[in-house]
């Protein structure tokens, strides 16, 4: 496996007009190339069928942009190995993100999480507690998307609403996750707001993101706006 040649396939697809639009989105991130996320996926999938596994990569990878992090993440989900020798890997990744893209795209392709969340579990709530804004984010992405069902949905609330960190992308998420559980679970979540417990930043742009989805009625949009704090 030859490192450089995947690095320089990387470098080759930077897309310049999309390094500036995404930077702007990215503010504090400026390592990014420009690699829209769909071709970046594209790449990851070629690289697996080509070497079949990626482990000397994942043993040995690159960190220069926001996109070889991203690579990473991404060959990491495609991976076979167990559970115990993925883990190591993950929290490499997570150690390494920059910025809330570099989180969110990866993390929603990790179904080895969903396979087996109870051994995931406790390490994702470990960063919850973490004074490092995007291990937080990616806790809360994480539960966000695998962990919002019948079984853990009271554990996931509870987690939310018990974030200290003031981050800007941690209230993001955490307001992003509030608007998901709502689709699934509005009678859960539908006291926190009644409480107004939340810091009213994560309150507010919580029932905003509600309030922008088609899978939630006029009727419950009115009653949500009049919660605002």
């Amino acid at each position: 496996m030859n490192r450089e040649e995947i690095h320089s396939g990387l470098l080759a697809l930077a897309d310049p007009n999309y390094r500036t639009f995404h930077a702007k989105l990215c503010p504090g991130c400026d390592n990014i190339l420009g690699i829209r996320i769909p071709v970046l996926k594209d790449y990851a999938k070629q690289l697996k069928k080509q070497y079949k596994s990626m482990r000397e990569y994942l043993d040995c990878p690159f960190w220069d942009y926001a996109e070889d992090i991203m690579l990473f993440g991404f060959l990491l989900a495609g991976e076979k190995m167990t559970d115990q020798e993925r883990l190591p890997y993950l929290q490499i990744y997570v150690s390494h993100i920059t910025s809330w893209a570099v989180c969110d795209s990866p993390v929603s392709s990790y179904k080895f999480i969903g396979k087996n969340p109870d051994f995931y579990k406790p390490v994702i709530r470990s960063y919850l507690t973490s004074d490092k804004e995007y291990e937080v984010r990616f806790a809360v992405v994480a539960l966000m998307d695998y962990y919002i069902n019948d079984a853990e949905i009271d554990g996931v609330l509870s987690d939310i609403a018990g974030l200290a960190h003031d981050g800007y992308y941690v209230k993001m998420a955490a307001a992003w996750a509030l608007s998901v559980a709502y689709i699934r679970f509005p009678e859960k979540v539908l006291p926190m707001f009644s409480a107004k417990t939340l810091d009213a930043f994560t309150h507010n742009k919580a029932i905003q993101k509600i309030c922008e989805s088609y899978r939630v009625s006029a009727e419950d949009k009115a009653m949500l706006r009049t919660l605002k704090k």
